[in-house]
């Protein structure tokens, strides 16, 4: 399984300065096992603390990707959109999801592990974590996220 290591670097060269590689052109079929993925830091665009996988494709690219972030506990991402339509699918723990431009925690919904969301391009929303949480998110690239304060962008955090 070692096209898991580098699809996933590939994901995190992407979001880096330009010139990164591309992934590697998946095959006719993909077989991973759980315990077989290869868990990172999350990219710069995602609030410190979270894990990523790369299952399928390259987020940063035009086409299908399938990646799985493990949140920690107490994790929060700030109200955000996406350009492009996304579904989100519970692994493990609950993930609590709210719609709007306000991080309001009593407003989300919790979403238990085997449940799923899908969210439009442009649909504002935050999500968090009460306990460690691991979903799966999917889509059609190049993922990106927009925060609605850009204060809340740890892109601009960390400058």
């Amino acid at each position: 399984m070692r096209i898991v290591p580098v699809v996933l670097l590939a994901f995190l060269m992407a979001l880096a300065p330009p010139g990164a590689a591309a992934a590697p052109a998946a095959g006719t079929a993909t077989f991973l096992h759980a315990k077989d993925l290869a868990f990172g830091p999350a990219p710069p665009s995602l609030p410190a603390g979270a894990r990523v996988a790369v299952l399928l494709g390259d987020p940063s690219a035009d086409g299908p990707f399938v990646i799985r972030l493990m949140l920690p506990k107490g994790y929060r991402i700030p109200p955000h959109s996406h350009s492009r339509d996304e579904q989100v699918t519970v692994i493990s723990g609950t993930i609590y999801l709210g719609m709007g431009d306000v991080y309001e925690p009593s407003t989300a919904r919790g979403l238990a592990a085997g449940g799923f969301h899908m969210l439009r391009a442009g649909a504002r929303h935050f999500a968090y974590a009460k306990q460690p949480t691991i979903v799966q998110v999917s889509g059609n690239g190049p993922f990106d996220i927009t925060y609605v304060k850009p204060a809340d962008d740890p892109r601009t955090a960390a400058r």
